[in-house]
């Protein structure tokens, strides 16, 4: 493990020096991922009065190690702690209710479940990660031998306890008996490495030593496997998103999901003992409410949820409380064909099952091949951790998901203007959202899991098609899609028009709209959420200008398309609708010069110009977004074929 401790720093705070230790352990993936991991330190706490008392910072739930800050620390008096410990027992939302009183300062954050263990140990600074290389010689049958050989008498082993206060009161009875004064470090077993030292830098140090430790053992013992010629082939969009279907009816949502297909993933689906193997759990009990205790091997949803059905059941009666079952769909998916498949209701949750699941990969083959096989926890002890209530507050304290959470649009045109504007608002009301453009732009118009975006020309059916395929392989699917692209053209008469500007007008404006639709139907009928589509047109359909024939034509043409696809799709539940904005200002084909002369040849200024309509209100692109993500909502469920102006009103239209 690489020192990454920069020797130049000086702190005089000790929780600044902790902070620092703690962004350092939790900025790598290999010892920490996605919340795991706790620190702390031992620091005197100054109150009102002026008084100093002996407080424990520790780590608070919610807070990223990565990038966690001193505010992310709950300051906790010892005294109190340690007269925690002292009772014969105390239920975990006891200990958390009395932790959470006990609270210094009372806007600090809920304190890690972990502090009572954090309390015992005899040292100022204390480090805990989920290092891979650590799991890896824990999970197995000779586990704490392994440890032993590898990380030496310097360590404690601690047998495998569900964390919180059970875990807190076995540490208590065991240290007096195994700590001595040159105890480096311990190991929980199935659960990972503490380190503690007198500084947040001597900790550190002593983890990067432990660490380096085992990852040498395996090196000896269990080398990685360094074949990275394994492929997998490509499949058909449609598969995925069928697939994607069925996981959905499982989770009685709508859900992302991601495929995966690197060389690693594609030497493990290939393995002959792929099921056995990958069924037996996961590498440290935290991971269960991301990944389930096991992953789908195939492609048998239904199967799956049976099984998962029947592990509730066999092991409901461990809790003394009525539990409710949690959605039984899986969230990680290894095939042999598909690779490896990530869910979850959003594409930060698919992404985190799958950081896991590629940590989980090679671990597993260490294991396996080399160190007499991988063992993981039991199925009750998994049970307990996944239907633990202090795990289920963790997925509660992420609040309800937004209205489109699980749904996946395609949008054209994404990079400007009303198409960007529609991507923008479907992003905001949780959407995940595939954005197409010509402009090599569009792959960062916006940031996030839930933007992919591809520069494509909408009128190159393989470019069309390609970034379908990108956006199913990484979403699972498309539910709705806005058609916003499209081009004005040149202003001319008809007696002088230009029959390849006419042409181009019409490839972009209706060719590549009827060619998308197509490719999208197969891709609709297997939305697991209510499946729509938006047609941007415009006014000039309903009220055309004088030269602008190829524009307005154009229109009316897509707008025919529209009408038809709504006819022909509303067997399969797939709405079509359409919109005729009108008088956008804020998009690229308006600029300020341009602007300035419409307003002066009609005698007005630039803002009245912009409010020459019926209700004198300016119509943006937000204007426009904003009905069109009301139209791919529920709320219009039962609408389809409608055409919507979004033009303040115009005498000519009405």
């Amino acid at each position: 493990m690489q020192d990454r401790w920069d020797p130049s720093l000086a702190f005089d705070d000790p929780l600044d020096e902790c902070v620092y230790g703690s962004r350092l352990i939790g900025s790598d993936p290999y010892l920490v991922l996605h919340g795991g991991g706790n620190t702390s330190v031992k620091a005197p706490w100054t109150d009102v009065t002026g008084e100093e008392i002996d407080a424990l910072y520790v780590k608070g739930s919610g807070w990223d190690l990565g990038s966690i800050e001193a505010a992310g620390f709950a300051p906790l008096p010892l005294s109190r702690l340690r007269r925690l410990l002292e009772l014969d027992e105390l239920s975990d939302p006891d200990m958390v209710a009395s932790l959470s009183a006990a609270r210094l300062d009372p806007s600090a954050p809920q304190p890690s479940v972990e502090s009572l263990l954090h309390a015992i140990l005899p040292h100022r600074a204390v480090l805990h990660s989920h290092a891979d290389v650590i799991v890896t010689l824990t999970n197995l049958a000779d586990g704490e031998a392994r440890v032993r050989e590898a990380l030496g008498d310097d360590v404690v082993i601690v047998p495998y306890v569900m964390p919180g206060y059970d875990l807190a009161k076995v540490v208590s009875r065991m240290w007096p008996q195994h700590g001595r004064p040159d105890t480096r470090g311990m190991v929980l077993m199935n659960h990972g490495l503490f380190t503690f030292a007198d500084t947040t830098r001597e900790a550190y140090a002593r983890h990067v030593d432990l660490i380096t430790r085992a990852e040498e053992y395996l090196d000896r013992h269990a080398p990685l496997a360094t074949d990275d010629t394994a492929t997998l082939p490509d499949v058909d969009p449609a598969d995925l998103a069928r697939l994607r279907r069925r996981i959905s009816a499982a989770a009685g949502a709508p859900m992302i999901v991601t495929r995966h297909r690197n060389p690693m993933v594609a030497r493990f689906v290939s393995r002959p003992d792929l099921e056995s193997l990958a069924r037996r759990g996961p590498l440290t009990p935290d991971h269960i409410i991301r990944t389930k205790r096991i992953p789908l091997v195939g492609t048998d949803v239904d199967a799956f949820v049976s099984e998962y059905r029947a592990y509730f059941e066999r092991n409901e009666g461990r809790s003394e409380m009525e539990l409710t079952m949690l959605d039984p769909a899986p969230r990680v998916v290894l095939d042999r064909r598909l690779g490896m498949l990530t869910v979850g209701r959003r594409p930060a949750d698919a992404d985190i099952a799958a950081d896991i699941y590629h940590h989980t990969i090679p671990v597993l083959e260490r294991a396996e091949d080399h160190l007499g096989g991988y063992v993981a926890l039991g199925e009750g002890e998994l049970f307990d951790v996944e239907y633990w209530d202090l795990e289920q507050a963790k997925l509660r304290r992420a609040g309800s998901p937004p209205p489109m959470a699980g749904r996946v649009a395609v949008v054209t045109g994404a990079a400007s203007g009303i198409g960007r504007a529609c991507a923008a608002e479907l992003l905001s009301r949780g959407a995940a959202v595939i954005g197409i453009d010509i402009s090599p732009d569009v792959a960062g118009t916006f940031d996030g899991p839930a933007w992919l975006g591809v520069e494509a020309d909408v009128t190159d059916p393989d470019a069309v098609a390609a970034a379908l395929t990108a956006g199913v392989e990484r979403f699972g699917g498309v539910d709705m899609a806005v058609l916003a692209a499209g081009i004005f053209g040149g202003s001319r008469p008809v007696a002088d028009l230009d029959p390849d500007e006419w042409r181009r007008v019409q490839a972009v404006n209706v060719d590549s709209a009827a060619h998308l639709l197509s490719r999208l139907h197969p891709l609709l009928t297997e939305s697991p959420a209510s499946p729509s589509v938006v047609v941007v047109a415009s006014r000039n359909v309903p009220a055309p200008g004088k030269g602008a024939a190829a524009y307005s034509a154009s229109k009316a043409a897509l707008t025919q398309l529209a009408r038809v696809t709504a006819l022909e799709w509303a067997e399969d539940g797939i709405r079509v609708n359409i919109v005729h904005p009108d008088a956008v200002f804020d998009t690229g084909l308006w600029t300020p010069e341009l602007l300035a002369e419409r307003a002066a040849k009609y005698g007005l200024t630039v803002e009245e110009y912009k409010r020459r309509n019926l209700l004198s209100v300016e119509v943006t692109s937000a204007t426009v977004a904003g009905v069109v993500a009301e139209l791919l909502s529920e709320r219009f469920s039962a609408t389809t074929g409608a055409q919507i102006p979004i033009d303040g009103g115009s005498e000519r239209v009405i």
